[in-house]
């Protein structure tokens, strides 16, 4: 059985997806784009400060459905250009300290609202 996970501390979705959905123990988060969930924009500019909102965003659907970011096994990262990859990479290391989770990381060509990164994640208990 599915459940779907919902909160105002991240952005709604922008489309027919959920934020996430959790089935048995492991939760799916639709990829997140750096929308500020107070402004329901995109205020950051750079790519560090654009993760940064990302990783937060990710966080408050984590704590909604009682996981965190040591429950994370799977990430994909979508970045607008590689050239932002270490950048990117930075940001992204703080929330797994220790035994950080499978990913993957690509360029696209587009990203949804002209953002430059979107990260979808797999969190299991």
């Amino acid at each position: 059985m599915k459940k779907i996970i919902s909160t105002t501390k991240a952005p709604g979705a922008i489309g027919p997806y959920s934020q996430a959905v959790e089935a048995g123990n492991t939760l799916y988060i639709s990829g997140q784009v750096p929308i500020n969930p107070q402004t329901g924009k995109v205020d950051a500019q750079g790519i560090t400060e654009q993760t940064e909102q990302v990783m937060k965003n990710i966080e408050a659907i984590l704590t909604e459905a009682g996981y965190n970011f040591q429950d994370v096994v799977k990430s994909t990262c979508l970045l607008s250009d590689m050239a932002n990859f270490a950048a990117m990479n930075q940001v992204y290391g703080k929330s797994y300290p220790e035994n950080p989770p499978a990913r993957a990381a690509f360029a696209v060509k587009e990203l949804p609202l002209g953002v430059l990164i979107e990260i979808e994640t797999i969190a299991v208990k």
